[in-house]
């Protein structure tokens, strides 16, 4: 089933580099939101999970962060 949530495309539009989905829970609910790194110079771990968009966003800016320090980000 596919939600229509705003935050979540605009997460996808502003991180490219990353799959962004939500999880689903044992019960069938939404679980949390989940971006899986798909351009290895977006980030550095290969999945990142947090229990709502702008926690989401806040961990994918410091996944930006870690890239460009390792020399992986533009």
């Amino acid at each position: 089933m596919q939600i229509d949530d705003p935050a979540m495309e605009r997460l996808r539009r502003d991180f490219p580099g990353h799959h962004i989905w939500r999880s689903k829970r044992w019960d069938g609910a939404p679980g949390e939101y989940v971006a899986t790194l798909i351009d290895p110079t977006a980030g550095v771990d290969a999945t990142v999970m947090q229990p709502n968009p702008t926690a989401l966003r806040k961990a994918l800016n410091a996944e930006a962060k870690r890239a460009r320090a390792k020399g992986n980000g533009r």
